[in-house]
């Protein structure tokens, strides 16, 4: 098997690429049909998914079995001043991998977000829910999961939540640097979401690409909380001496809207592949215990 992985060197591309390698997961081992992949990462300086031609030229040449576009402009603030970007990279840069990866016959597996909901209810959000998004940032990755089921016949589009992983910057690793830098910090306790581990995600990506069930995947840890309530648990976790103390969306300044509840259900990894993702306690404890702070 060919694997191809835009956003190689990003925070799920990257530790993607370094589960494969090792040929297994937190959560155990991976397909035995990914175990001798051949893997081609590349990153954002290597490839402009924007450019079609570009995209197209890589594609027919290295001809993967798959693709995973883990690519994909995050910042979501920085989305709300820069929206022709945002939507040059999150909703163009989806269709023309969709496009070119339809015209070799491969299998896509698109990461999508949380962002793409209204943010309103006390209700996890199924798959099958509308999308509703409020920011610039959500509302160009609705669009570029849109343009995946218009153009691309074999996808997967993977949609987690409150994503950390060993590499890269994350929330888990500001508080962690916070809490030792000064001993105090101010966490919003008015939105609500499941914090994930990316050991996760790709466990059940891995898992996805290797069958036919084609479709829409939410693939987020178990159970919910406030940001504070994470921090609080990073905190405690960690045992560093800090006081965490909860505002409201209204004290942080942010220029995008944020969803005030964005929890999903994994309904759909459920009635197919099986849904292993675990409590985001649990991932969580693993992750401090193996991480240097």
């Amino acid at each position: 098997m060919k694997i191809l992985v835009t956003g190689a060197k990003g925070q799920l591309g990257s530790q993607l690429i370094d589960i494969i390698n090792k040929g297994k997961s937190e959560l155990g081992c991976i397909p035995k049909e990914i175990i001798n992949a051949e893997i081609i990462g590349k990153s954002s300086k290597d490839l402009d998914i924007t450019n079609f031609n570009k995209v197209n030229e890589l594609i027919y040449e290295v001809k993967p079995d798959v693709i995973i576009n883990a690519a994909a402009y995050t910042n979501v603030d920085g989305c709300e001043t820069n929206e022709d970007l945002a939507f040059k990279v999150n909703a163009l840069g989806a269709k023309n991998l969709s496009i070119a990866c339809d015209n070799i016959g491969a299998k896509l597996v698109h990461i999508s977000t949380d962002y793409i909901f209204s943010g309103e209810g006390n209700k996890p959000f199924r798959e099958y829910d509308k999308a509703c998004p409020q920011s610039v940032y959500g509302k160009s990755k609705m669009m570029g999961d849109d343009f995946v089921k218009e153009f691309c016949s074999k996808y997967f589009i993977v949609r987690p939540s409150w994503v950390y992983g060993y590499n890269g910057k994350n929330f888990v690793y500001t508080i962690l640097k916070t809490a030792k830098e000064k001993g105090s910090l101010k966490v919003v306790k008015d939105q609500k979401g499941n914090p994930t581990n990316v050991e996760d995600i790709v466990h059940h990506i891995l898992k996805l690409i290797v069958t036919e069930e084609y479709g829409v995947y939410h693939c987020s840890g178990h159970g919910e909380c406030s940001w504070y309530d994470f921090a609080a648990k990073i905190i405690e976790l960690a045992n560093i001496p800090c006081e965490v103390i909860p505002c409201t969306t209204e004290e942080y300044s942010s220029i995008a809207k944020r969803p005030g509840y964005s929890v999903l259900d994994n309904m759909m990894l459920r009635c197919t592949v099986g849904d292993e993702m675990r409590p985001w306690e649990e991932a969580l404890e693993k992750f401090i215990n193996n991480v240097a702070y």
